[in-house]
């Protein structure tokens, strides 16, 4: 009877330290796709201003050309707008998180 406890126990860990990886594997890096958006608008100094509203990034660019659309598109943007030197990028929940960390990039 002993031994069936502890084949348990065994199997309870074990699924324990699946479960922790798979919620693992799920959290986003802010940090790192901060860094990855502020290399994909073309440098820290490229940019002039930012803000995050609701699901949106919206970024004042010195040099839109800079910018690199369809690498802000394959991080996972869902959408970039783009009017003059501003470009209002959709990055849905973490659009506040990510200014978060941008701003201890600046």
């Amino acid at each position: 009877m002993d031994s069936y406890i502890w084949q348990y126990v065994i199997i309870i860990c074990i699924l324990v330290v699946i479960a922790i990886a798979i919620v693992k594997s799920k959290k986003r890096d802010f940090k790192f796709e901060a860094n990855k958006l502020v290399e994909l608008l073309g440098g820290k100094d490229n940019i002039e201003s930012y803000e995050s509203n609701k699901s949106r990034f919206i970024v004042n660019l010195k040099d839109v050309s800079k910018a690199n659309k369809e690498g802000i598109q394959k991080m996972g943007a869902q959408g970039i707008v783009e009017i003059d030197n501003q470009l209002k990028i959709i990055l849905g929940n973490g659009a506040k998180q990510i200014t978060k960390y941008i701003n201890e990039l600046k």
